[in-house]
């Protein structure tokens, strides 16, 4: 059986579409995954406004006419070819399918958001560890205390994801992950979790705690969960999100967003 790392994008979205469910880092490696945040049409500005305002978390690649399920990024079904989703009403989590056709609807909006996972490969390729991969384990993510700039109805705390690096390398992690500004970009705190409001490194608000060995360093980037923390703050009426670490796997290359 072909390794997730050597599937071609449509391959794995296929799997996800037959009902896999499973935290995507390490799929088709080369290629971009995306966040996927999808919202009733009358919030869409609300939402491109936040993204503006808070471009480290929520680099936006993509953005879907209202109904739309497919676009340039992918040739698939944004409501089918996710490995799970999470569906919101009124800012409460209320289902986590495998599919969310039984909740689309015409006016919703779909946005394609920037994933570190992108940058993960060009970390890989220099050496540099990434623990949850190593640990098949999905990324540990965290709510801080910081503040995203708000926007219309929409308002939340930044999420970050943290990678445990050799404190030798965490230049090489912040150069190299910082040509990849499209998605996340370099990190915005590198050491004490304290000073991010983060009690326990072992106690992820999202995902798995992973182990941060002697020598190494805990490195938070920004994260496309962050407009899941403003969905469950602000409560919009509905949103439908992936869920936590279980991404789009779209058809453009990591490659197409590296600036040299």
């Amino acid at each position: 059986m072909t390794a997730p790392a050597d599937l071609l994008p449509r391959e794995a979205r296929a799997r996800f579409r037959d009902g896999l469910a499973t935290p995507t880092a390490g799929w088709s490696r080369g290629f971009t995954q995306a966040n996927l945040v999808v919202l009733p049409r009358d919030l869409a500005l609300d939402f491109l406004v936040f993204a503006q305002r808070n471009p480290k978390p929520c680099p936006v690649l993509d953005v879907l006419e209202a109904g739309e399920v497919s676009g340039p990024l992918l040739d698939g079904d944004v409501r089918t070819d996710l490995p799970r989703y999470r569906v919101f009403v009124d800012g409460e989590l209320v289902d986590e399918p495998t599919d969310v056709a039984a909740h689309w609807r015409d006016d919703l909006v779909s946005f394609l958001v920037g994933c570190s996972f992108t940058f993960e490969s060009a970390l890989l390729e220099a050496g540099v560890p990434v623990r949850h991969v190593e640990q098949d384990r999905n990324v540990p993510m965290y709510v801080t205390d910081r503040r995203c700039r708000p926007a219309g109805a929409l308002a939340g705390p930044l999420v970050v994801s943290m990678r445990p690096v050799p404190a030798a390398r965490v230049a090489d992690a912040v150069r190299i992950s910082g040509r990849y500004p499209a998605v996340h970009g370099a990190p915005v705190h590198v050491g004490d979790p304290a000073a991010l409001g983060i009690a326990d490194l072992a106690r992820p608000d999202f995902g798995d705690a992973v182990d941060v060995r002697p020598g190494e360093v805990p490195v938070f980037w920004a994260c496309g969960v962050t407009p899941q923390a403003a969905v469950m703050e602000s409560r919009p009426p509905l949103a439908i999100t992936h869920a936590p670490g279980h991404m789009l796997v779209t058809d453009a290359r990591d490659s197409d967003y590296l600036v040299p």
